[in-house]
């Protein structure tokens, strides 16, 4: 069942000395972190305890969850907390069928880069963070900002770049 299992986030460091870590999270979901809330370092069930957005005020003045501090049922020191840094934790896919705008990352790697005339651009390889405009990166290398996609479908994405940009 691991391979349906999207990635949440990681484990950067150990905060403090009662078993809690921070985690660097890669989900928009603040679900995730509820406590309750089941994740898996590999095979291994790690229910949160509790969890708590670290930082201060992002740019649109919300509160930064980038970061969680998050406590794990069974770390219980720091040492257990330790041996975690690294860690990539998944989660099992939510419903997000209420969602119908969205864009996945899980969806968009892998797919096929179209411009709107048709003309395959290449296949996406991964999907960067950037503050301006997420990034998908082609595997021959090229950088598209994700505004530019225009239609999406399963495993095909239009996108229409100002001349130039893959040039």
């Amino acid at each position: 069942m691991a391979e349906d299992r999207l990635e949440v986030g990681r484990i950067v460091k150990a905060h403090g000395i009662r078993g809690e870590v921070v985690v660097e999270a890669v989900s928009n979901r603040p679900e995730r972190f509820s406590p309750g809330a089941v994740l898996y370092a590999g095979e291994k069930v790690m229910a949160v305890r509790r969890a708590s957005p670290q930082g201060g005020p992002d740019r649109a003045g919300g509160v930064s969850r980038a970061r969680w501090i998050v406590s794990f049922e069974g770390v219980d020191d720091r040492n257990s907390a330790e041996r975690l840094r690294d860690t990539v934790l998944t989660g099992d896919r939510l419903d997000y069928d209420d969602i119908a705008d969205e864009l996945w990352v899980h969806e968009l790697v892998g797919s096929e880069l179209l411009d709107p005339a048709g003309r395959v651009l290449g296949r996406v390889a991964a999907v960067e963070a950037n503050p301006a405009s997420d990034l998908l990166v082609l595997e021959s290398g090229h950088l598209v900002p994700m505004v530019f996609i225009v239609e999406t479908a399963a495993g095909r994405d239009v996108v229409d770049p100002p001349a130039g940009l893959l040039d």
